[in-house]
């Protein structure tokens, strides 16, 4: 359930580097299934300047509010607008069709790759 193409934080964000340098984020299927049935998603506005580590928004679920945290700095260019609609899109498909956010990165991520956020989830 760790896609080997993505990158990882160890607050169980992925991220996926686009062909023209943008970078698009969301939740890991560890976080979704630890949060449970996702309610609602509150993301940033597109344009918003965003702070690696910093909170840029929130996942609701029936167990608890959880703050998103931005895995890289720079500029949201969109937003998963599905996600208002649908939020459940996230337990279903956290790696695809629930991705959460699209910047246009001021700097590198600290990031992990696949089999050190499998150690890290004890999923290894």
């Amino acid at each position: 359930m760790i896609p080997e193409d993505l990158r990882y934080t160890s607050e169980h964000e992925w991220l996926r580097d686009t062909a023209d340098g943008t970078v698009v984020f969301g939740i890991t299927h560890y976080a979704q299934d630890a949060l449970g049935d996702i309610v609602y998603v509150d993301l940033p506005t597109v344009g918003t300047q965003i702070t690696a580590g910093s909170s840029c928004g929130e996942v609701e679920s029936t167990k608890s509010v959880s703050e998103i945290y931005a895995p890289i700095s720079g500029e949201v260019i969109a937003v998963n607008a599905t996600l208002a609609d649908t939020p459940d899109v996230v337990n279903s498909d956290p790696y695809g069709d629930g991705w959460m956010i699209e910047v246009r990165p001021s700097d590198e991520a600290a990031t992990l790759d696949a089999a050190a956020y499998a150690a890290l989830t004890g999923q290894a």
